[in-house]
């Protein structure tokens, strides 16, 4: 009995040192409240670490170095319900990056990032209430129509603060407090409508001075020519004009 024991711990010993040993530095799993836990939370980490367990349900990356989202990042981890990405230096995240995660996940959190734009289509069809708050955002139709695709987390809508703007005054508000006065995607539509406006007129000048130009060069050979019979014998420059005239007609 004492020899199986000893086999047994031997055994769950050299189990922890191989699943230890094929983890990043600072990562380790765990067990929170009856669900599976990976925490990588103040690891260095500059990207998102391979061979995490796959029955994962809590993940935490937070406090990290790392600069962007891939597509399918997490695309092994089907019964994700909680990832934690704050405080990264996430400044661009791929469409599709969070493919797979559409039917469990119901809470994400990218606050505290370099986020300045993400396209509305990165988190397509996901449910989870999404943390955007502390990003040096760029506040125009983009970002409306991101805040407008997710459900945002209790409490962060607040967070959501205008880093830059293409009108100056928007500029330390928060999103929601100048879209309360300003479409953004509105005046995109009106300045893209008279942009479009402008490049027609300016084709239809072009064409009108060139047929402008045309006409007033064939009337002016067309004048140089009659100077010409006029200086002709009298027998041949109406021979020369009949047949002028009948080209000019």
């Amino acid at each position: 009995v004492t020899m199986w024991l000893f086999l047994q711990s031997f055994l769950l010993l050299a189990t922890s040192l191989r699943l230890a040993t094929a983890f990043p530095k600072g990562c380790y799993p765990s067990e929170e409240e009856g669900l599976k836990t990976f925490r990588c939370s103040n690891a260095r980490l500059t990207e998102i670490p391979r061979d995490i367990p796959n029955d994962t349900n809590k993940l935490y990356l937070d406090s990290n170095r790392i600069p962007f989202l891939p597509r399918d990042a997490f695309r092994d981890l089907p019964l994700l319900l909680e990832l934690d990405l704050s405080h990264n230096a996430i400044a661009s995240v791929e469409s599709g990056a969070f493919r797979g995660l559409t039917e469990h996940l119901h809470s994400l959190d990218l606050s505290s990032n370099r986020l300045v734009s993400v396209s509305k289509d990165t988190f397509s069809n996901l449910k989870a209430k999404v943390n955007l708050s502390d990003n040096p955002w760029r506040c125009d139709c983009r970002l409306q129509e991101l805040i407008r695709a997710v459900d945002l987390a209790a409490g962060s809508s607040g967070g959501i603060v205008c880093d830059s703007s293409t009108q100056e005054e928007h500029v330390g508000k928060a999103f929601l407090q100048v879209i309360a006065d300003t479409d953004f995607c509105n005046v995109y539509k009106k300045t893209t409508d008279i942009a479009m406006l402008v490049t027609m007129f300016g084709w239809f000048a072009m064409v009108i001075s060139y047929l402008v130009y045309y006409v007033r060069q064939n009337q002016e050979d067309a004048r140089r020519h009659l100077e010409y019979l006029k200086s002709l014998p009298s027998k041949q420059r109406r021979s020369e004009e009949s047949s002028t005239i009948s080209t000019v007609v």
